[in-house]
């Protein structure tokens, strides 16, 4: 966390959090919904339309930002501390996205480094990595890459479902449609 975030939540320690305005896709792209999108829909549930995303962040300093100030809460909500504010995060699908380098060693979307520990493979063909950070989703982009590592024997797929990941892991897709339960 960054000093000027700390710094800020020892002054204001009450600010209310923010939920909604901040959605991760499946492909580790950030997107902002201001009200009018959010009442489209959903981020990324049934009944979510690509118009409920929002529009893509492009603002390399805000997005390095974003991932330098990227956690979890105890719930397993997944937020970035914008200074006071604790900005809640929708997910897509998983709180990691990795990409896979040429030596199969893993970068999270945020840009950390990780270590595979467990593979996993849902009924959709999408393949997960279990690391030390947590669980993600290997990136679209890197999936022939990572079809070497497991024809290597570097990682060994496991069946999984998708509906049951989010439980099994200790995340929550939705911090917004899940605030009821925390209060």
């Amino acid at each position: 966390m960054d000093d000027i975030v700390k710094a800020a939540l020892a002054k204001w320690p009450n600010v209310p959090a923010c939920y909604g305005w901040l959605g991760l896709d499946d492909r580790g792209q950030w997107w902002m919904r201001d009200d009018r999108v959010q009442a489209l829909g959903p981020f990324a549930a049934e009944g979510s339309t690509a118009a409920s995303r929002g529009a893509p962040l492009k603002h390399e300093k805000l997005i390095d930002f974003i991932a330098r100030n990227y956690e979890a809460d105890g719930r397993g909500c997944w937020f970035f501390q914008n200074g006071p504010q604790r900005v809640y995060v929708e997910l897509q699908i998983t709180p990691w996205i990795w990409r896979v380098e040429p030596d199969f060693s893993l970068r999270a979307h945020t840009g950390r480094s990780a270590r595979a520990q467990r593979t996993w493979i849902d009924e959709g063909g999408r393949l997960y990595l279990e690391t030390d950070l947590g669980l993600g989703l290997v990136h679209t982009q890197d999936m022939v890459r990572a079809s070497e590592a497991v024809e290597h024997g570097l990682w060994v797929p496991h069946e999984v479902r998708a509906q049951e990941m989010p439980e099994r892991f200790g995340y929550v897709t939705s911090p917004a449609a899940d605030r009821g339960a925390a209060l």
